[in-house]
């Protein structure tokens, strides 16, 4: 990624104020090497493979499932989310394991790898001598160098599907008019400027920063890395859940935030080199 200036932030934010996307402001980044893809499911299992690793999905004995992608019994449900009852908790549902105990990767290799916390997601850097990248990092290069873009094709949605995201009546019906109805491969639909694939939709990816809605008010011009301490880590890009009647997220400069420890069928992340 070359070095630049870029404009971090949007305006209008669709009326999510709350995610803190103003005020638009001049970020300046040095050059940085980032992963054309989310890590996928190969990469996972040589991870875990090279370290012994136990996820903490593994740990917990469960993770949470989009309703319609629960593989496994009725008594392996142990309930549904608070405020959002399409997010079911599943016994045995973990990275290897995306829908449940009777789910596996079969034909999933290239996927991006799911249900992986922040903490999973920086003891996989470590092992991989690589690092998040920052929330700086992450929007300069999801934007392609198109400047204040919504999207990193340009401001237009479609007619053609350029993202997985959700298409029908959300959270009951997807019409999977762009083929899923979870994860594409990391390299599915086609890639931006830079070179990256998926930036927005298919899974939210991990960032370092700690999350601020009101960080960008006093962020630094250069190298910003997001506040001190806080309590959630910052998510970008979407998900294939993502859809205008629920969440507009898919888009360049969209927020949101989880704790770190926090493990769901629809985030990954994405690396860069360290000492950027």
């Amino acid at each position: 990624m070359p070095a630049q200036t870029f404009r971090m932030g949007d305006p209008h934010g669709d009326d999510r104020f709350g995610d803190g996307e103003t005020p638009v402001h001049d970020v300046a980044l040095a050059a940085f090497d980032i992963d054309a893809t989310t890590v996928t499911n190969r990469d996972f299992a040589a991870f875990i493979a090279g370290s012994g690793y136990r996820t903490e999905a593994e740990e917990y004995g469960f993770s949470a499932v989009f309703h319609l992608a629960v593989a496994a019994g009725a008594d392996d449900v142990t309930g549904q989310a608070p405020g959002a009852p399409w997010w079911l908790g599943v016994r045995g549902a973990d990275w290897a394991h995306p829908g449940g105990p009777r789910s596996d990767l079969d034909g999933l290799a290239d996927h991006p790898v799911v249900h992986v916390t922040w903490n999973d997601a920086v003891a996989y850097c470590r092992w991989a001598g690589r690092a998040l990248p920052s929330e700086a990092q992450w929007e300069c290069a999801a934007r392609g160098g198109l400047s204040g873009a919504r999207y990193p094709w340009g401001d237009e949605l479609g007619p053609d599907w350029f993202c997985n995201i959700w298409q029908g009546a959300f959270p009951r019906h997807n019409t999977r008019a762009d083929g899923w109805l979870t994860t594409a491969p990391a390299r599915s639909y086609r890639p931006n400027a830079y070179g990256l694939w998926q930036p927005v939709g298919n899974v939210w990816e991990w960032c370092a920063d700690w999350w601020d809605p009101g960080y960008y008010a006093v962020s630094p011009a250069d190298d910003p890395r997001g506040p001190a301490s806080g309590e959630q880590r910052v998510l970008r890009g979407g998900s294939y859940l993502c859809h205008d009647s629920y969440c507009n997220r898919y888009r360049n400069a969209a927020r949101s935030a989880s704790t770190p420890d926090s493990s769901m069928g629809n985030a990954g992340f994405r690396t860069v080199a360290r000492g950027f």
